[in-house]
């Protein structure tokens, strides 16, 4: 699986997005200077991002963007939706018809590639720009709280341990 330049650079934008909005409506310009992209790519990704619901221009003195949505609301998942950027580990992208060697056969690892994309995707789903927020400000302020995403991780891990502790109790009966 590779995640294209499209959505990393969306996710940044509007993690840089939210991390500024508080100070008033943000432009494009700022986000390009502070995270070193193209102000052309990002008008792209903004004109996307707004027709998606994610962000709200402002126009005029002072205008730029803001979020659309409360922090919480909005997931890494979404964004990256927003920008139209497929998550696909499957050589075929998952296309039925076309399957990874044609003719609708499928390749041999195609269901480990498969369920790899559901777990990113899941992933994806449980990350919000709030956890990003707080992480960011974990970082930098060094602030004792737990990490919204090594959280998620250890909950994650949690469960598998907890699968496979049961899948063994299952298979020793």
């Amino acid at each position: 699986m590779k995640l294209t330049t499209k959505g990393r650079y969306a996710v940044t934008a509007m993690l840089d997005l939210a991390l500024f909005q508080d100070q008033g409506a943000v432009t494009l310009a700022d986000i390009a200077k502070r995270q070193q992209i193209s102000l052309a790519y990002l008008e792209q990704l903004f004109g996307r991002l707004r027709r998606k619901g994610l962000v709200e221009s402002v126009r005029g003195p002072g205008g730029g963007y803001h979020l659309a949505q409360p922090e919480y609301a909005i997931r890494v998942s979404d964004i990256i939706a927003a920008v139209n950027e497929p998550i696909s580990t499957t050589i075929c992208g998952g296309e039925a018809a076309n399957r990874c060697k044609g003719e609708n056969v499928a390749c041999l690892t195609h269901d480990l590639w498969e369920a790899l994309g559901t777990e990113i995707q899941q992933f994806l789903n449980g990350v919000t720009l709030a956890a990003l927020v707080a992480q960011h400000h974990e970082k930098q302020f060094g602030q004792e709280h737990g990490s919204p995403l090594r959280d998620h991780r250890m909950a994650r891990e949690k469960t598998v341990v907890a699968v496979a502790g049961a899948d063994k109790h299952v298979s020793g009966s």
